[in-house]
């Protein structure tokens, strides 16, 4: 017996080393895979991840009006002198009418702006909206303006060769081609308006302290101005504002036509332009990624009155807000 105990005690005493480093082994891999899917959940309810775009502005099937009231009340509650002291701002601002570009530094006086929204306000056309990034005012809304036209003549280049590709008298081939020949019109007619620095443009995205935003909305000219502090990153967020002409409910999209109309592959709906980054009235850099994403509602910037194609953006599928109200 006297021999067998130190050869007994060394035997125990490995199990339970081999017993306790197997145990911290699963205690480990428990704390790591705990772990994982804490940071996994925590990574899905995080805010601003892919998938998560806010929204700011008014939709299909929505009451302007209304949109307009609500837009009053979420800025007088933002201005409130009760409320809790709020930071700089997010906010969409609407105009009465399209404006030239020049009259923009008076308009937004006070506030940062990011970008800009234009349309030609063609009678009987429906019409793209241009999203333009914006560092300096006026001088990059202009030269915004003169890169959609430059995609406005190769779009109708593009109609015309289509067009031309229709020789056949079949009804079907010549309805095609007289829709191709209309794209091109108001292809170019958009071409020539910013070239002469129409009055096109119609609503801008601006940064700025409450009082400032106020200061805006109170100018004349301006439509409304709707606060959205819940806007972290300009390119998870959709911006539809109101068009001018639009004092009812945003109707839906008309639709296309049974014979679909090829579209250019090189309409974008947004100026090309790489944007500085914007400073804020504090001084501080603005970085907006807002132009590496397609405008949430630009359509064919050439659309026939009677055929209509819609080029769905990459954040949203649906087709172009119509253009009348």
């Amino acid at each position: 017996m006297g021999p067998a105990e130190p050869v007994r005690g060394p035997a125990v005493g490995g199990t339970s080393a081999l017993r306790a480093s197997i145990g911290l082994a699963v205690v480990a891999a428990g704390v790591v895979l705990l772990g994982a899917f804490w940071i996994s959940r925590h990574e899905q309810s995080e805010p601003g991840e892919k998938g998560d775009v806010v929204r700011v502005g008014v939709v299909q099937g929505q009451s302007v009006p209304g949109y307009l009231k609500s837009s009053r009340t979420e800025l007088d509650a933002l201005t409130d002198p009760s409320a809790p002291a709020a930071g700089e701002t997010w906010a969409l601002v609407s105009l009465d009418d399209y404006v030239p570009a020049g009259l923009l530094p008076g308009l937004f006086e006070g506030a940062a702006v990011a970008q800009v929204y234009t349309r030609v306000p063609l009678p009987g056309a429906h019409t793209q909206v241009v999203r333009i990034p914006v560092y300096r005012l006026p001088a990059d809304v202009m030269s915004g303006m003169l890169d959609a036209a430059l995609q406005r003549d190769q779009e109708k280049a593009e109609y015309l060769q289509l067009g031309r590709r229709l020789p056949g008298d079949d009804p079907h081939q010549e309805r095609a081609r007289r829709a191709y020949e209309s794209s091109a019109r108001t292809a170019g007619a958009e071409a020539e308006a910013y070239r002469s620095e129409c009055s096109c443009v119609f609503a801008a995205v601006v940064r700025a302290a409450p009082a400032a935003l106020r200061g805006v909305a109170d100018r004349p000219g301006v439509r409304a101005v709707d606060p959205a502090p819940e806007v972290r990153e300009l390119d998870r967020t959709e911006f539809r504002p109101p068009l001018p002409e639009q004092r009812g409910t945003v109707p839906a999209d008309p639709g296309t036509s049974s014979i679909p109309i090829p579209v250019p592959k090189g309409s974008s709906g947004i100026a090309t332009r790489t944007p500085a980054p914007i400073l804020s009235s504090s001084g501080h850099p603005v970085t907006s990624a807002s132009s590496a994403v397609s405008d949430p509602w630009s359509g064919s910037s050439a659309a026939a009155p009677e055929e209509r194609a819609a080029v769905p953006s990459a954040m949203d599928a649906s087709p172009a807000q119509s253009m009348t109200s």
